[in-house]
């Protein structure tokens, strides 16, 4: 498989997480009513862990490799800036089209460090793609969720509106394949820039929803999430 051919596979498969998230949330009926709590929030937790697995075993990693610290420092403080001022106004503009583009924030950055970084051959794109999907299965499913309990749209149409979110991948990672690969800097730019993002929407969206008063459970499955992070790094290296 040519690497243009991989990008788009690898993204595809990334993106399609979201719809089966989607999927499993549609179908998913677990009594009684606090086991099937209980589980969300520890899904929630688990995307949490995949998230900050990709951002300290791989994004990070190669983001710093062409930059002094201070300017690696400016760059993961502009993610978390930018998803910031991005997180405020979907707040204020309150329409159920926010939560799908809070995944968009998250899965185009990811997708365009994969599609340059898989050209330079400077990370193992399978595994980025992995830890992407990790983190899409539970965003999709608690997306799907909150946007059946707070919109008027039928099951199949958000389904389908995920299906269409998971294409922007791999055009994101075609674009950056073909134009961003001869600059090596910029994708490692790219990749601190979303280190940054993702850190700031762990602890802003993912965190606060996983504790529920007297279980212990649903953290573990963010431990559970970085571990089987950890365990694919370890083994493509």
């Amino acid at each position: 498989m040519t690497p243009l051919y991989s990008v788009i596979f690898l993204t595809l498969f990334a993106g399609l997480a979201m719809p089966l998230g989607a999927l499993i949330a549609h179908f998913e009926r677990i009594r009684p009513e606090w086991l099937e709590t209980e589980l969300m929030h520890g899904v929630t937790a688990f995307g949490g862990g995949a998230l900050l697995s990709a951002i300290a075993l791989v994004l990070v990693p190669e983001g710093v490799q062409h930059f002094v610290p201070w300017s690696a420092a400016l760059l993961f403080l502009l993610g978390g800036t930018t998803f910031m001022c991005l997180d405020i106004q979907l707040s204020k503009s309150q329409t159920s089209m926010s939560q799908l583009v809070a995944m968009l924030a998250d899965f185009i950055p990811e997708s365009l460090a994969l599609g340059a970084a898989f050209a330079l051959g400077t990370i193992n794109g399978v595994l980025l793609a992995t830890l992407i999907a990790m983190q899409n299965l539970p965003e999709g499913f608690n997306a799907f969720r909150e946007l059946k309990a707070s919109s008027h749209y039928r099951p199949s149409t958000i389904i389908l509106c995920f299906v269409l979110l998971a294409l922007c991948g791999p055009i994101a990672g075609v674009v950056a394949h073909v134009w961003l690969a001869e600059w090596p800097a910029v994708v490692s730019g790219i990749m601190l820039f979303a280190s940054g993002g993702i850190l700031y929407a762990v602890f802003q969206d993912i965190a606060p929803q996983v504790t529920l008063e007297k279980r212990w459970a649903p953290p573990m499955g963010a431990v559970m999430g970085f571990a089987l992070g950890l365990v694919g790094y370890m083994l493509v290296q």
